[in-house]
């Protein structure tokens, strides 16, 4: 499947987020509160204090503090080069993200993981939270669901069926695709930001999960693996 779609005209993402602060007791007093009616429901026995562990789960609470893409390129030998966009100023980093998409083709689609539960719309509020423009592959309003061209590969391997979540780490196993959870897990990220400083451990994380992405977008396609040495990390 997916044969009708060009691949260097597509760009795997994946972000990693982050909660905003290092600690529920640093948060500003109003978002506290505002914070423990937002989490009531899914709290359940937890304390709001040792679940703000999560925080960076919702866009309202957490920080992007970085997304890798990556493009298809060669023509036989297919290739990938990937590029991160990281960094503590959630702000910096996404106009230097934003300045990327915008100097691609309007058409350009953007493909991830969960990426239009999770990737996609986690974006768009950060850019609006951050006062940024939209780029023209980020635009929902105004356009009917399938004039979005976004590709989720989760939703790929649904085929209509809508009863529960698939990892990209299960995926992965059962294609035969090397795991990108080889080190840490997502729910590790804001711990090894917040508490061991180790954002270029994120970022080499983060890469990971682009390149398996990519890789099982070559499994839906029927096609064989990417080689490792035609896969390039910049910078």
């Amino acid at each position: 499947m997916l044969e009708q779609y060009d691949l260097h005209n597509l760009l795997v993402i994946d972000i990693e987020t982050v909660p905003q602060y290092s600690s529920h007791e640093q948060l500003p007093e109003n978002l506290q509160v505002l914070w423990d009616l937002k989490t009531q429901n899914q709290r359940k026995d937890e304390d709001a204090g040792s679940f703000y562990q999560r925080a960076g789960i919702w866009a309202e609470f957490g920080k992007i503090i970085c997304i890798s893409a990556g493009i298809f390129t060669g023509g036989k030998d297919i290739g990938l080069r990937v590029k991160s966009f990281a960094g503590h100023d959630e702000k910096e980093l996404l106009a230097k993200f934003s300045a990327l998409l915008f100097s691609q083709p309007t058409n350009l689609v953007l493909c991830a993981h969960n990426g239009k539960e999770f990737d996609f719309p986690y974006i768009c509020r950060r850019l609006l939270v951050n006062g940024l423009p939209f780029p023209p592959q980020l635009q929902f309003a105004g356009k009917k669901p399938w004039e979005v061209t976004h590709l989720d590969t989760m939703e790929l391997w649904k085929f209509g069926d809508y009863k529960n979540y698939t990892s990209l780490n299960l995926l992965t196993a059962i294609f035969n695709i090397p795991s990108p959870k080889d080190d840490i897990d997502g729910s590790m990220v804001g711990h090894v930001y917040w508490q061991e400083n180790r954002l270029d451990r994120i970022c080499t994380y983060c890469q990971k999960d682009v390149i398996a992405t990519a890789q099982l977008l070559r499994r839906y396609r029927g096609e064989e693996l990417i080689k490792d040495e035609f896969i390039t990390i910049i910078g």
